[in-house]
Order: structure tokens, then C-alpha cells, then sequence
């Protein structure tokens, strides 16, 4: 254990540090209120929403709302997106906390050396796509080429909540009041794009929560760039 001490600090502060990549690594964590698992990798998102090379989502999934507490956070639609990523990898079965890195790599629990090392790996990849996304007002101004054609590609929007408290009377978490980092919600497809002509769209995002946009493969398929504003 007197070595184990030292490596677990140093990849919390990899996680920490800040690392150069061409367009940042997202880290889609499914996790629920009612998952006494969870809390750990609940803390880690909160490293990771503070680094400029990393866009962290916390989706709330429902399925666990029956054994004693309602996930205020929880939509449907996460849960569903989290089963296609597993049916895409071949996975027969769903859980919580379960981290996806650029929708492909996946990571159970919370594991900090493991989830740093996939941050680091993603970050040296070239991505065959150029992604920009300015915002005036309440609208989102995306920009996007790539020199790889592919049918496939759709351009994903949704808000994030950097912070949303929750105290928690029932279920495997009763008595705890927890703080989440980056609550998605309004998560919606664009559009589709096939990269024979440049992408310029313009998308309405009322209110102060910041925005991100993501184009990936399908629903489900590898995340190729991504980009988060204020």
C-alpha cells in the first residue's frame, strides 16, 4: 500500500494538468444519485471541468430511480445513449459510474490512473476534424471542415450546469448532500454532416448555461472534435 499512495496522487494530478491537444477530450460520465458507487467519480468531473483540454459531461441516467431515490438530474435520453454505446461496443449490460472517452474508450468507476492515461492517449491523436463554435447572444455560430468524407457524422449540441447541489433523503446515498459538476441537458442533433462542403450552421441557445458541440459518428461512434463556450 506505501506504493500505491504515491501513484494514486500522481494521477489525480495528471488529471489536474493541463495537456496540449488538438481539440479536447470529452468524458461523458453516466451516473445516477441513487448509486452509492458514484460519488467518487462525481468528485474526479470536477477536476476535469477545470481543464481547457478536457470537456466533462455528467449524464444522469434514470434506472436506478426505483430502488429509493428519483435522480432529479436524470433524463431518459441519457440512459438511452449510454445503451447504444453499448450495444456499438458489443456490451450486454448497462451501469453506473461508467466514463466514455471521445465515444469509445470505456472506464468503470472511478479510476483516476486508468482515466488519465485514456485522457493522454486521446490528446495525441490527430483528428481529421477542424471544429469552431462562437456564440453571440443566443446564438451559436458553428464552423467546421475536415479532409475525411464520412456519411456518418452527426453535429451534437447541448448545455451543461457547471454546478447543481442535490441533498439526497432516501436510497444508497440518504443523508448526503452531494455537488455535481457539468449536468447536461437539451442535448439535440443538428444535423448531419458529410464533409464534402464545409459545415456552417447557426443554432439558438437561450440563457447563460455554457454550450458544447460535439461531431461524432453516429450517435454512438467516435467523437472526432469537439468544442465548449461560455
Amino acid at each position: 500500500m506505501k506504493h500505491l499512495i504515491p501513484l494514486v496522487m500522481a494521477a489525480f494530478a495528471a488529471l489536474s494538468a493541463p495537456v496540449s491537444a488538438q481539440s479536447p477530450v470529452v468524458v461523458e460520465l453516466f451516473t445516477s444519485q441513487g448509486c452509492s458507487s458514484c460519488p467518487p467519480a462525481d468528485k474526479l468531473m470536477h477536476e476535469l471541468a477545470k481543464r481547457d483540454d478536457v470537456i466533462a459531461l455528467a449524464l444522469h441516467v434514470d434506472y436506478w430511480d426505483y430502488i429509493g431515490w428519483k435522480d432529479e438530474f436524470a433524463h431518459p435520453a441519457n440512459a438511452d445513449r449510454q445503451r447504444g454505446y453499448a450495444m456499438e461496443a458489443g456490451r450486454r449490460s448497462v451501469y453506473t459510474p461508467q466514463m466514455i472517452i471521445n465515444g469509445t474508450t470505456d472506464i468503470v468507476g472511478a479510476r483516476p490512473m486508468e482515466l488519465s492515461k485514456a485522457i493522454a492517449d486521446h490528446s495525441a491523436l490527430t483528428s481529421p476534424v477542424t471544429l469552431n463554435a462562437m456564440r453571440d447572444g443566443d446564438v451559436v455560430r458553428i464552423r467546421a471542415t475536415t479532409a475525411a468524407r464520412n456519411t456518418g457524422m452527426l453535429v451534437h449540441m447541448l448545455r451543461i450546469e457547471p454546478e447543481r447541489v442535490a441533498r439526497i433523503t432516501r436510497g444508497e446515498n440518504a443523508g448526503h448532500t452531494l455537488t455535481y459538476a457539468n449536468v447536461t441537458e437539451d442535448w439535440k442533433i443538428l444535423r448531419e454532416w458529410d464533409g464534402v462542403t464545409d459545415l456552417d450552421l447557426e443554432a439558438q441557445a437561450s440563457g447563460d448555461a455554457p454550450v458544447v458541440v460535439i461531431v461524432q459518428v453516429g450517435r454512438h461512434g467516435p467523437i472526432l472534435a469537439a468544442a465548449q463556450i461560455q
